[in-house]
């Protein structure tokens, strides 16, 4: 067996008794090969969540639509959102950014270098600094200016970039635009923020200059689903790191743009993976 023959299997449902049973019993039923498998019942929900890692003794196309074709009645008995993908396929990726490179250029070498499972297939930014940098890496750069005058214009041609590159997720690196209802509801569970994690404590200019006239003893990063709330979508991977009383606000800054990387990195990776769902304001993450 190779890669190729290596698929994903996602189901999540309301929580019921033989479900397990049912998708293992699916699987086995087409010689498929259990890799890893995760599950998570959740106890307030009710809600029921699988992930599954396997191989088949080969990916021909009417082998693997057989299989299909049964989790689809598996899919309607159980009223389930269900997914099956070959493992080496790669999410086409849309960032976003403004002037603050860091995490742009930390998805770029993680991408080039195998280690993030995506395809970053554009880059948009609302100043033009960093063309040269993302064309470097061979991807298209679009420089699309917003003001409050022309948010909708610059939002309908995000819009249009994302339609004609296929994408499958946003990434928002340090995009310091607020998205309008309407495309946070566009892009509802396919688009990814980072925040430092003082919101709401220190909102504004210069966050890290506010932690420390405050003292704070841990600088912290979020990423999480965008949704219509600033800052309060599902939150799917967090990064702290210890300061103390020595630390001067470029400190605080550094080691900010350290944790805001490292968690996004994180949420990206995993939402490739297919390791996060969503359950309500939260989220579940197999990994």
């Amino acid at each position: 067996m190779t890669a190729k023959n290596e698929f994903i299997l996602t189901f999540s449902c309301a929580q019921r008794t033989g479900i397990v049973h049912a998708l293992t019993g699916a699987l086995v039923h087409h010689d498929g090969d259990i890799i890893e498998l995760k599950q998570f019942d959740d106890p307030v929900t009710q809600r029921f969540f699988f992930r599954a890692h396997f191989a088949l003794p080969t990916a021909e196309a009417d082998h693997v639509s057989a299989l299909k074709a049964e989790l689809d009645e598996l899919g309607e008995t159980y009223g389930a959102e269900w997914d099956v993908r070959p493992i080496d396929a790669r999410p086409r990726v849309l960032i976003m950014v403004s002037k603050f490179e860091h995490c742009l250029n930390d998805l770029l070498y993680r991408e080039r270098t195998g280690e993030l499972p995506a395809e970053i297939a554009a880059v948009v930014s609302n100043h033009p600094d960093h063309r040269q940098l993302v064309e470097w890496h061979g991807i298209p750069f679009y420089h699309v200016p917003i003001t409050a005058e022309t948010k909708p214009q610059a939002e309908e041609k995000l819009l249009d970039i994302v339609d004609r590159f296929e994408i499958d997720l946003v990434v928002l690196a340090r995009y310091m635009q607020i998205l309008s209802d309407d495309l946070s509801r566009e892009l509802t569970g396919r688009a990814i923020n980072i925040h430092h994690s003082f919101l709401p404590s220190f909102k504004g200019a210069k966050p890290y200059h506010q932690a420390y006239e405050r003292g704070v003893k841990t600088i912290g990063a979020t990423a999480h689903y965008v949704n219509h709330e600033l800052d309060e979508g599902p939150i799917i991977a967090q990064q702290v790191q210890p300061v103390d009383h020595t630390s001067s606000p470029e400190d605080l800054v550094a080691a900010g743009r350290d944790t805001e990387s490292k968690a996004l990195a994180e949420a990206v990776k995993w939402h490739c993976e297919s390791r996060v769902f969503l359950n309500g304001g939260r989220t579940v993450v197999l990994r």
